[in-house]
């Protein structure tokens, strides 16, 4: 009897410690796939087995725009995830979705944790700040735009593989000997269509794409970038070289970037966060080096703007639970965790300090493509038309550039109607956005 009794109250005072012991679970959804999936695994396992009060477990739902529209529709059923990965183009929407979220600046303040915005990269965190510059969300996989070109097909074409391209003019010129020398479905392409041809080529030529900082300074931006010449210049230039194929487009996303590892393509413009497939799938010699630009426009190239994504904190969870996020949020920025998360993936290092670490030790002699991205987006400080840009509703407008332009390589509209057109129907988005945004 006595030792039923013992039992018992030996059971009740366990059960009674239990929940001391038990982890916080900080839901973490995200849009990786293939390796850098395993980077997401591999951050949250660290982090978990680092400490015992939490556990981030990392949840893939789908691309970029299926990962923001699961995240909304989860908030508005009360079943939002701690951390959202949203990519840059979402930044207006999260920014207007008032009670949505958490601001990573009062996050971390409450929380405890130490946090300067100035020990981050300004062109990464210019992009995800207030204009009184307040960190909104936290700057994680963060890449740029660079061109990535086969070695061995410059070879073949009697190009110089040490000498890559640096104007348009030259692209178009060394993609037709390309064509010549055998590679005549491509001489070069792109992924993201719009990012190509719209928003990098914009901040690259310090062309404004709209009023308000390109939507930077307030939601009633209106788009003006059919007004540029060069605009005109560059898409007539697309649609002429469509017609043999010196270029060939491909896609509106990423999923055409088979092409440049599969050696279709010997001159492709993507993010430079393609690194890893290119790493593990090209059979070729291959380098990348920074986007092109018509030499004719003053001041040309200005500086590039960021791609990727970072990581938004949704609004209406407990004190104890933003406590996890924010101490997740500081193991991320570690220096030396930063600098692995850079080599390995090749997305950018979020801090100054891991960016000159990774300087300072000589890394890039050996792979100077992992420093493209970065020479890019520091090439000048950046203006009121290379900032960014933050566009309410931008993953639809993206939809309806991408429709414009696809119009015009198709030979359905002149090069100028589809501006006209891609700028009025953006410009009716924006007004919607605005309505809707004010409510």
């Amino acid at each position: 009897m006595k030792s039923r009794i013992l039992m018992s109250v030996a059971a009740f005072a366990l059960a009674g410690a239990s929940p001391a012991f038990a982890q916080t679970e900080i839901q973490w959804w995200h849009a990786m796939t293939g390796a850098n999936n395993d980077v997401i695994v591999k951050l949250a396992n660290d982090f978990n087995a680092a400490q015992k009060d939490y556990k981030v477990v990392p949840v893939y739902k789908g691309s970029y725009p299926d990962t923001l529209n699961a995240g909304i529709a989860a908030f508005r059923a009360g079943q939002a995830p701690h951390i959202l990965q949203v990519f840059e183009v979402g930044t207006g929407t999260m920014m207007s979705a008032k009670g949505a979220i958490k601001p990573v600046y009062e996050l971390m303040k409450d929380a405890g944790e130490a946090f300067d915005p100035k020990a981050y990269l300004p062109a990464i965190t210019g992009y995800y700040s207030t204009a009184k510059g307040e960190m909104l969300s936290f700057p994680f996989n963060s890449s740029s735009m660079v061109m990535w070109y086969n070695k061995d097909a410059f070879k073949k074409a009697g190009l110089d593989p040490a000498k890559p391209p640096k104007t348009w003019p030259e692209v178009f010129e060394d993609a037709k000997k390309l064509k010549a020398a055998g590679y005549d479905k491509c001489g070069f392409s792109n992924a993201w269509a719009t990012w190509a041809n719209i928003e990098q080529f914009g901040a690259w030529h310090n062309v404004p794409l709209s009023t308000k900082v390109n939507g930077m300074a307030g939601t009633d931006a209106v788009m003006t970038f059919n007004q540029s010449p060069l605009f005109l210049k560059h898409w007539t230039n697309l649609v002429e070289l469509q017609k043999d194929k010196t270029y060939d487009y491909s896609g509106r996303t990423n999923n055409g970037e088979g092409r440049f590892t599969s050696g279709e393509c010997p001159i492709f413009l993507t993010s430079s966060g393609f690194f890893g497939n290119v790493q593990a799938n090209a059979k070729f010699d291959w380098g990348n080096a920074p986007m092109p630009y018509y030499p004719e426009v003053q001041g040309a190239p200005q500086n590039s703007i960021i791609g990727g994504a970072s990581l938004w904190v949704m609004g209406g969870k407990p004190a104890n639970e933003y406590k996890g996020v924010a101490k997740f949020f500081t193991f991320l920025s570690d220096v030396d965790r930063q600098v692995k998360l850079h080599t390995d993936s090749g997305y950018l290092p979020i801090t100054k300090a891991a960016y000159e670490k990774v300087k300072a030790s000589g890394f890039y002699k050996d792979k100077p493509f992992l420093e493209t991205p970065l020479l890019e987006l520091t090439n000048k400080e950046p203006t009121d038309n290379s900032k960014g840009l933050r566009y309410g509703s931008l993953v639809q407008i993206r939809d309806v550039w991408s429709e414009e332009l696809e119009a015009a390589l198709n030979g359905q509209k002149s090069p100028k109607a589809a501006l006209d057109a891609a700028v009025e129907r953006g410009n009716q988005m924006l007004r919607q956005f605005e309505r809707t945004a004010s409510k």
